[in-house]
């Protein structure tokens, strides 16, 4: 007898992801499956829509409604200085290793709209390293990109990213890297002028650059094996001998092919340092 047949949800999303690659280059196949149905529940019902082949047809008849979606299913959650035990950790695990170094490369895969970008930014003012560094924040989503490129956050959010920063380990006034204009805060030109942000799809996408530092945290968590594989294998491959990979709490290196290439710098806050 034949295995049961799969539900037809399963059936459906299969079908969308597929003809999304297929159509536009798109490939969210391996992502985690259940966060993928549940960004695509989420989007049915801001469209309006009933089914899942329903909104196949309309993604792909319909640019726009595409390009919504694509904006669903990227993960833009982010901050400044998030989990700050990380940023204290690289303070003290990191930077004495990058100070060794005449020029400093450091990529944030999966940037989102450019916080986290920024905090390194001023960690590295702070430390005295950022006249020697060049900052590369991607993402697969060009628009999360404009927001980054423009470096404008909501005023509101600067008390909270305040007491972040402090708990990073900041050694200065946080409103010294702002400029406060109306309902926005405006980051000084002086935390931009190293950075660099373009569109880069983890999914799809190869090397670009050999750096010394690659941040990618909390979105590994939304692939699956097959997909986390590929990233590690690109990160190991983008990494100089004895550079640093910083990942997320929920993420880790072990049971990939790469664990015993890395040294563990700060295992709590997911700091290695590749030696292989």
């Amino acid at each position: 007898m034949s295995s049961d047949p799969a539900p037809l949800e399963e059936v459906e999303i299969h079908l969308l992801l597929e003809g999304i690659y297929r159509y536009y280059g798109y490939d969210f196949r391996n992502y985690a499956p259940s966060s993928i149905k549940r960004r695509i529940t989420g989007f049915l019902t801001a469209e309006n829509l009933s089914t899942v082949s329903a909104l196949q047809n309309r993604v792909l008849h319909d640019r726009e409604c595409f390009d919504r979606f694509v904006r669903s299913l990227t993960v833009n959650v982010t901050s400044m200085f998030r989990d700050p035990s990380f940023y204290l950790a690289f303070r003290n695990h990191v930077i004495p290793i990058l100070r060794t170094y005449p020029f400093i490369r450091i990529w944030h895969a999966g940037c989102s709209t450019g916080e986290e970008v920024y905090s390194m930014a001023i960690l590295l003012q702070e430390e005295g390293l950022y006249d020697r560094c060049r900052l590369y924040g991607t993402d697969a989503n060009e628009q999360v990109l404009q927001t980054a490129k423009q470096g404008m956050y909501p005023l509101r959010m600067m008390k909270a990213y305040t007491q972040l920063y402090l708990k990073s380990g900041g050694v200065r006034s946080f409103s010294e890297y702002y400029t406060a204009a109306y309902e926005e805060a405006i980051l000084r030109a002086s935390l931009k002028r190293n950075i660099v942000f373009a569109q880069h799809n983890l999914v799809t996408d190869g090397s670009f650059n050999e750096f010394n530092v690659i941040c990618c945290r909390n979105v590994l968590i939304y692939f699956n094996q097959t997909l986390q594989t590929r990233v590690h294998n690109l990160f190991y491959d983008s990494l100089c001998s004895f550079g640093i990979l910083g990942l997320g709490r929920q993420e880790s290196i072990k049971f990939t092919e790469h664990s015993a290439r890395y040294q563990e710098l700060s295992p709590l806050d997911k700091l290695y340092r590749k030696v292989d």
